[in-house]
């Protein structure tokens, strides 16, 4: 065996003692607490006063003559107070407002005579240079169409057929030779021209602007 009677012997010895010390400790009575103070509450007794009879207040003379006085008054029929009348007077705010009226027209300043605006000659001399202006460009003609031209301005396509005739009507209309083209992607292209040079085909595309307000794009076409 790994240990001997010896250690069997002092272990059980150890034990023992430990159980003497702490079994009468585990089982004995708790130690008494001790007691604390109880408070305690005292009322005081209030302090005795002597009472005594206190007299009853007077008005001051002043106030009892003019109290004395108004029940005079009111005896003897209210002497020395204007009479209410049983109708009020209504205000007189038609005088009032006549001699306001009166004060004002004397006091207001005489009118200043009427002086030209410049700003609205200006404007009006603009906009009658303006009107003369797009009245000259729209009696202005547009270029001259060639009949074996290349250039042309293409104004729009449309899948629709009737748009494109009615823009081709509204050109025309304008003094613009417009005519139609049907595309291979089912649209109708709307042209204006042909015109023999870029440069008349640029013109007629400005002018188009101007007066149709449709901008416009220059191709080249061929047959």
């Amino acid at each position: 065996m790994k240990y001997g009677k010896a250690e069997r012997i002092s272990g059980i010895v150890i034990l023992l003692a430990l159980l003497a010390m702490f079994v009468p400790w585990l089982m004995g009575d708790p130690a008494p607490r001790e007691e604390r103070p109880q408070p305690t509450f005292v009322i005081e007794q209030p302090d005795s006063v002597a009472r005594r009879d206190v007299p009853e207040p007077q008005a001051p003379a002043s106030v009892e003559a003019l109290t004395n006085g108004e029940s005079a008054q009111g005896a003897g029929g209210q002497e020395g107070v204007d009479a209410v009348p049983a109708e009020p007077r209504a205000p007189l705010t038609d005088r009032v407002a006549a001699a306001q009226s009166g004060s004002n027209a004397s006091n207001a300043p005489e009118e200043a005579p009427a002086q030209a605006d410049p700003i609205a000659e200006i404007v009006a001399a603009n906009t009658a240079t303006s009107n003369t202006s797009s009245s000259a460009n729209q009696t202005s003609s547009a270029p001259a169409t060639a009949a074996q031209g290349e250039w042309a301005v293409q104004v729009g396509s449309f899948g629709d057929i009737s748009n494109a005739e009615r823009l081709s009507e509204q050109l025309s209309n304008q003094g613009f030779s417009a005519f139609r083209r049907a595309r291979d992607n089912n649209l109708t292209s709307v042209y204006v021209g042909p015109y023999a040079t870029s440069e008349e085909g640029e013109s007629a595309m400005a002018l188009i602007k101007q007066r149709a307000n449709v901008q416009g794009l220059l191709v080249r076409v061929r047959d």
